[in-house]
Order: structure tokens, then C-alpha cells, then sequence
């Protein structure tokens, strides 16, 4: 996610923690760094000059309670989750969320996203598709709630002609019983009349508690032009970034919408359901500089593990290579190799990993689980056994 932008910023806190002392001469070249990463992720320039006046003040006059390289740090973390604004809590509870935004955005496999996270958290969501324009997007959706054992609505049964309001009336009725109650409504290519007077007339409609904007990071500063025009139409109460994992420009549309009136509930980044982040902008910032983010890792295995890929011989201090192969299995649930070790504190050591490095460990530990599932049960749970004829067969077995 911004990896761009994380390995520059990485770069500066490393040059910090790397000072021989801290005077104007380091703080200027540092504040030029995070100058030079913030314009290139399309961050305001007024912002990033508002943003580097406080670093500099702050660093070079601010009473030290640290020592003067933690200081800095201290310094550029507070003010980078400063421009990045609040985050907003969409809560755990019976609620409707409708969910708006222009085509391209994602928005369709989002609301897929959403009623995904509900799921994992112990709620009932159900999803109702207000899209009577594009049938490819009902279709998309259906399946992915499909997948998820999550029920859909379209309306289908309804006559010929259906108003879009009818639908979503119907669709709540139908799931009256459900906690949470997502409206996918249709996209359009521009903020048209049409669609303003349509997503208005559904709110007037069902009362959604939650009205959620979905927009593309790829935008960039044009994002807060975006939530500023649905936030008159219908009063936006949170927004959802996606494809934070493929463009350069997520931090500008991350800093944009902390412009207007609203927050960020959540980001996504990747393409499976269950790809989509709360969004706490002290996490999110401490994983751009390099510290980590344990919290958000103890929360993914919470939600990826169960009770049996926990060994307990593992706990008595035991180990084989049967639980070293539960052990793979488990951490794959868990999602891409790179993504986990983003949220270990690895930038105060100056670690800076490149994708080929993640790469060629993951073909290690993938050669690693080929080769144990070439052997038995029990060669794996006592490898002395293994002899000569087996490991030949080992190796066969193993390519």
C-alpha cells in the first residue's frame, strides 16, 4: 500500500535514527525529503508546505521530553496523521448503509467488502442491489454474496418497470430481520441531476444511518471535489478509498478528503473480499513510517485462525515439521507475505525490503511446503527415521 511513498518516508525516519546530531542542517534536508515524497503522491503543495513548516518548527524549537532524534520522529508522526484528518467509526450494529459514488470506483465489489467485514465481526448483513442500469453489477454482486453465504436482493420479482426506490423499500422489508442492511445504488460517470435526485429520493425513502461515498485512490486530489459534491446532495457520513494497493497517488486523495467535512472509515487494498481496512490514521501512518501496526496483525490472525492451527505441543514447547507445515498453512490464511511483514516494526532499523525479496521468500517457503507434503505423517512428526530410500523418494515426490 503507497509504497512509494512508505519507502521514501522510510527513508527520511532511517536518515533520523541514523543522525550523528540533530540541528537545522538535518531537520531542513529531512523536511526536503518528506516534501519531495508528499508532491510525489500527489499531496497539495500548500499542504505539504503547511506540513513542513510545523515539522521544522516543531523540531528545532518544541521542549524535548525525548531524546532529540526520537523527538523528530515524534514531530513528523503526529503531523502526517494531522493531514490525513479523522477517522470515522462505522459501529457494529443493526444499521442501513447506503453506498454511493461514480462508476469505476469499485464501489459494487465493495459493498461485497463491507458486508464481508460485518460477517467476520459476528453480525448478519445482507446486501440489496439498487442498480436497474448496469446488469453486469447485480450479477457481480450476487455472486460474491454468493460465495459468502450473504443474502442478496434485486428485486427480480418485482414488475416490470420497477422504480428504484421500490426496490430498496422492498429489499429492507425482505431483510427486516438482518442486523446490517447494505444498498448498492448505480453509478454514474459525472455528478449528474439525474443520479443526485435518485440517491436522494432513496434516502428520503429508508433513512440509512450510514451514507457511505466510495472513491478511487487513483483520483488523487480530485477526491475532495467528489465528497464535497455528495456531501451537499445527501450528507456523506464516512468515505471508503479503494485500490490503495495500485496507484501513486492514494496519498492525495487520502489527504484531500481530510479537506472537507467527512472521514475515512476504511481502505481498500486488493481485490478479494477480504481486502478491505479499517482505516485508523495513527496505524496507518505508523506503517508508512516503518514502526508496524501489531494491533491491526493480532486482529488479522484473531479473524484468519482458528483454535486447531494452534498446536498445542507447540504450547508445551514441542515443534515438528508437521506443525512447522500447520504453521505455513496458517500464516497463508492470513493473506500475502508482504503485506504481514509491513506490519512488524522493521523501519527503526533501517530494514528497507524490495518485492524481490518478498518474492524469493515466499518461493522458499512454498519449495519448503512441497517437500513436506512429499513425506508421511510421520516422517514429518520424526525426520530420523527418514533414510536414504526416503529421501530419494522425498526428492521425487518434490520435483
Amino acid at each position: 500500500m503507497l509504497d512509494k511513498l512508505s519507502d521514501s518516508l522510510k527513508e527520511a525516519v532511517r536518515k533520523i535514527a541514523m543522525a550523528n546530531k540533530i540541528d537545522k542542517h538535518t531537520v531542513d534536508e529531512i523536511v526536503r525529503d518528506i516534501q519531495r515524497a508528499l508532491i510525489q503522491a500527489d499531496v497539495k503543495i500548500a499542504l505539504v508546505k503547511e506540513l513542513s513548516e510545523r515539522i521544522r518548527e516543531r523540531s528545532l524549537n518544541e521542549k524535548m521530553v525525548l531524546n532529540p532524534r526520537e523527538h523528530v520522529i515524534k514531530v513528523v508522526y503526529e503531523e502526517l496523521m494531522n493531514i490525513l484528518g479523522k477517522a470515522i467509526d462505522v459501529p457494529l450494529a443493526a444499521q442501513r448503509i447506503m453506498m454511493v459514488g461514480l462508476h469505476g470506483t469499485g464501489k459494487t465489489s465493495t459493498c461485497a467488502k463491507l458486508a464481508r467485514y460485518f460477517q467476520k465481526k459476528g453480525l448478519k448483513p445482507a446486501v440489496i442491489c439498487a442498480d436497474v442500469y448496469r446488469p453486469a453489477a447485480s450479477d457481480q454482486l450476487r455472486q460474491l454474496c454468493d460465495k459468502m453465504g450473504v443474502p442478496f436482493y434485486d428485486g427480480a420479482e418485482l414488475p416490470e418497470g420497477k422504480s428504484v426506490v421500490g426496490i430498496v423499500k422492498a429489499g429492507v422489508k425482505e431483510f427486516d430481520k438482518h442486523d446490517v442492511k447494505i444498498i448498492d445504488t448505480a453509478g454514474r460517470h459525472a455528478l449528474e441531476a439525474e443520479m443526485i435526485e435518485e440517491i436522494s429520493a432513496i434516502r428520503k425513502e429508508v433513512e440509512p444511518e450510514q451514507r457511505i461515498l466510495v472513491l478511487d485512490a487513483s483520483i488523487g486530489q480530485q477526491a475532495s471535489v467528489q465528497a464535497r459534491a455528495f456531501d451537499d446532495a445527501i450528507g456523506i457520513t464516512g468515505i471508503i478509498i479503494t485500490k490503495m494497493d495500485g496507484t501513486a497517488k492514494g496519498g492525495g486523495a487520502l489527504s484531500a478528503v481530510s479537506e472537507t467535512n467527512s472521514g475515512i472509515a476504511f481502505v481498500g487494498t486488493g481485490e478479494t473480499v477480504n481486502d478491505l481496512e479499517k482505516f485508523e490514521s495513527d496505524r496507518f501512518v505508523s506503517r508508512l513510517l516503518g514502526m508496524g501496526d501489531i494491533k491491526s496483525l493480532i486482529e488479522m490472525a484473531e479473524e484468519s485462525l482458528t483454535e486447531e492451527d494452534i498446536d498445542a505441543d507447540i504450547l508445551k514447547g514441542k515443534f515438528t515439521l508437521n506443525d512447522l507445515y500447520n504453521q505455513l498453512e496458517a500464516l497463508k490464511k492470513m493473506g500475502p507475505f508482504k503485506k504481514l511483514m509491513e506490519m512488524l516494526p522493521l523501519g527503526g532499523l533501517g530494514v528497507n525490503i524490495d518485492d524481490s525479496m518478498y518474492q524469493v521468500t515466499e518461493d522458499k517457503l512454498k519449495t519448503f511446503k512441497v517437500m513436506m507434503d512429499s513425506m508421511t505423517k510421520d516422517e514429518r512428526n520424526e525426520p530420523k527415521i527418514i533414510d536414504g530410500s526416503r529421501v530419494k523418494r522425498i526428492a521425487r515426490g518434490s520435483g
